[in-house]
């Protein structure tokens, strides 16, 4: 199923290319953890950046409120696999505020725009769609609701066009007038297919046509100004880009079937995506489903906000009902028809399960979402943690993914339950 081995560059010592941030890090024992808990789960991060397939992380665990994790490790520009045109880039080193490409991590974030605009009366998440953007109702796609493009069920997946440029991203009206001319014969609602990249386009239109305003200056409006963050923007600032993390394709190159079902998802070839990502281009659209930029501590920022009932540093960001709606589950667990694995959603999150999920064992009343296979952002209120576990290697090896399941398992092992 896959071929070549495409790994970066790993120091002996990797505490050398460590950062931790000391101050921020509070006593694990005031949030009833332990020092041991903590190097654990560090522990874990370190084994998967020994695979090589992941040229930096970073994380932030949040626990009771308090940081007791604020690390980084590797590299965010300069150690590309071999031969990769980045060769002559000069290495610059990961830190723990480095901004990173959440990827559809973005989702959750875009989707409580929608909730504020709930929140304030001015939409109902069961009204239809074309209610606000007329030239959508069309070609079966006329009783699409809110809810269901929340939840993946509207039935439009993909951008109606075969092959397109990754280019085509960067083009927001082009986008709209396709996703609007588009068909559908799943527009009641009954099925489940992750929407990768439609549903944000559509989001964003949304915001736009209701408030007047850019999905951007709502981003900030909304959620960035409230928590504090100088990030958390759509693609980033032009005196920011030279401070993102560069992303890069690493591992073995993915075949059939794992690139049909990557292209199926993402509309462009997997391996395309990460060079995409470091273009001028890219850093300057505003791409709701894929493209917000922050750091690990902004992003668990965002997940205590939600956990603390919409509160953060005393302000109230949303209002608790408004969290409640936005995490409830709105379908039972069933094999997503994109991703064709089990997984439930709400109107904007990823939902945690039992036994093993993407937010670790044992963690039914988790929230939040996968960022391009390895990014994960999560809330947990049975263990009251937020996590941000950021990272820049974009890879379907088949080692991948064990080692990044040893880290949600550290986690949630590591973080008892409390409540």
């Amino acid at each position: 199923m896959f071929k070549k081995t495409n790994i970066v560059s790993v120091p002996r010592n990797v505490g050398s290319v460590t950062e931790i941030d000391s101050k921020a890090e509070t006593s694990p024992y005031d949030v009833s953890m332990t020092r041991d808990n903590v190097e654990a789960i560090w522990s874990s991060v370190e084994s998967f950046y020994r695979t090589g397939l992941q040229p930096g992380m970073t994380m932030v665990i949040r626990r009771q409120g308090e940081i007791v994790l604020k690390r980084s490790i590797g590299h965010a520009r300069g150690n590309p696999p071999p031969n990769h045109p980045d060769q002559d880039v000069d290495q610059v080193l990961m830190t723990p505020d480095t901004p990173i490409c959440l990827f559809s991590a973005s989702k959750a974030i875009t989707a409580m725009l929608i909730h504020k605009l709930c929140e304030q009366g001015k939409l109902e998440l069961n009204d239809n769609i074309g209610k606000y953007i007329p030239e959508f109702a069309c070609n079966g796609k006329e009783n699409i609701t809110i809810a269901q493009v929340l939840s993946h069920r509207a039935g439009v997946p993909q951008i109606p066009i075969s092959n397109p440029h990754p280019s085509l991203l960067f083009k927001w009206d082009s986008v709209i007038d396709l996703i609007n001319s588009g068909y559908t014969n799943r527009g009641d609602g009954s099925q489940q297919a992750y929407h990768a990249i439609v549903g944000g386009y559509i989001l964003g239109e949304l915001v736009k046509r209701i408030t007047g305003k850019s999905v951007e200056s709502a981003l900030q409006e909304f959620i960035a100004k409230p928590l504090g963050a100088k990030y958390l923007t759509y693609g980033l600032h032009k005196k920011h880009q030279e401070l993102a993390a560069y992303n890069y394709s690493t591992g073995a190159t993915p075949v059939f079937p794992i690139n049909v079902l990557a292209k199926r998802a993402l509309n462009i070839e997997f391996e395309k995506i990460a060079t995409i990502s470091n273009s001028p281009g890219f850093m300057d659209a505003s791409i709701p489903a894929g493209n917000i930029y922050g750091t690990a501590d902004e992003v668990s920022r965002f997940y205590q906000m939600m956990l603390d009932g919409g509160v953060y540093n005393g302000n109230q960001v949303f209002e608790e009902s408004t969290v409640k709606l936005a995490t409830r589950p709105a379908g039972p667990l069933t094999i997503d028809q994109t991703l064709m694995i089990p997984i439930r959603f709400s109107t904007g999150f990823m939902l945690g399960e039992n036994i093993f999920s993407l937010f670790g064992i044992k963690a039914k009343k988790a929230y939040g979402h996968l960022g391009l296979i390895n990014i994960v952002t999560w809330a947990d209120p049975s263990r009251d943690i937020s996590v941000a576990f950021l990272n820049t290697g974009k890879s379907l090896d088949p080692r991948s993914l064990p080692a990044l399941g040893k880290v949600l398992v550290s986690v949630t092992t590591n973080c008892s339950v409390l409540r």
